[in-house]
């Protein structure tokens, strides 16, 4: 493993960095990110996703680390990284070709939008899971890059955590028109991985007060694997709304939130399924009608409970 361990430093050295305007930090702030999803048991495989974790560790080490006036984008990095031979994208079906193009993957929602995952080398994987190995490559990053600013990393973990645990009070308690107006301002500052982080904790703070519960089947599947059977869905889509606060949303399982989001059921002011005449179906235990005029499952508290102006704007705008 020491032999690895030496070629990942020399190639940690030689990082092939832009240093027109100084040396770009981008890529070591990706790397420690990445050394620390692994120290802390979020990652344990040699696919690498774009997740709420990894992307708030970024931003954090940045804050704490860098001090040149490159801009934080966490995009410039995990695309740029295949010039360097240990890191390969994958791209999603269909977006194979545009990877191929540098100015399309400038931004973040870009390239969320193109790829699926990196790869990384299975020599490599071995070092970052090892605990040793992975303390070496954390320190060299930061002796090699950081070196007057290394001693702020200690903090990068519980600022991720802050981070997290500011933007789920957001989603919990904060006022819609609030929430709204802080979106924008993140969209006018072109600050694309918060709003990121932001819709990943929507996604995972509504199933949570539901229950994991879908509210209008009822179905709830706890599974021994990470597999998510019932989906966070906006009641006025957040392209409209910019809002992921818990009053507009509710927890559907996949078939039914697609029928929502396409108006083919509404929910009315008593909380009831409205389902659309505009669509014919075989009458099965699967189908849609069975729920009509039932009453869904609310969450235990009502203070998350979903306004009824939401259920209002969907029932006029897609509702069929």
């Amino acid at each position: 493993m020491q032999e690895q361990l030496q070629k990942y430093l020399t190639a940690f050295q030689k990082l092939r960095i832009d240093k027109a305007h100084g040396v770009a930090p981008h890529k070591p702030i990706l790397l420690l990110s990445i050394l620390q999803t692994f120290q802390n048991g979020i990652n344990n495989n040699t696919r690498i996703y774009i997740t709420p974790e990894l992307v708030a560790l970024f931003k954090s080490n940045w804050s704490l680390l860098v001090t040149s006036n490159h801009d934080c984008r966490f995009a410039l990095p995990f695309y740029h990284l295949t010039s360097d031979k240990f890191w390969k994208l994958i791209p999603k079906i269909g977006f194979e070709n545009i990877l191929q193009l540098k100015s399309s993957m400038r931004s973040f929602a870009s390239l969320n939008a193109a790829v699926d995952f990196a790869v990384i080398d299975d020599d490599l994987y071995l070092l970052m899971r090892d605990k040793k190995s992975n303390e070496i490559l954390q320190q060299f990053l930061l002796d090699e890059y950081f070196p007057t600013t290394k001693s702020n990393f200690s903090n990068s973990s519980n600022q991720q955590q802050q981070l997290f645990e500011d933007i789920e009070i957001k989603i919990l308690k904060e006022d819609a028109v609030e929430y709204r107006q802080e979106i924008k301002q993140l969209m006018e500052q072109k600050n694309e991985e918060e709003i990121f982080i932001r819709g990943s904790l929507f996604k995972r703070e509504i199933p949570k007060v539901y229950n994991n519960t879908c509210c209008i089947s009822g179905m709830k599947i706890d599974a021994t694997v990470n597999i998510s059977m019932v989906d966070a869905c906006h009641i006025v889509p957040f392209s409209v709304s910019y809002d992921d606060t818990i009053s507009n949303g509710i927890a559907l399982c996949p078939n039914l939130h697609r029928a929502f989001d396409r108006g083919l059921i509404a929910i009315n002011l008593d909380y009831k399924v409205l389902v659309s005449k505009k669509f014919k179906e075989d009458e099965t235990n699967y189908s849609i009608k069975i729920f009509e005029n039932k009453k869904i499952i609310l969450p235990k508290a009502n203070t998350y409970f979903p306004l009824y102006k939401n259920f209002e704007w969907h029932q006029k705008n897609i509702f069929k």
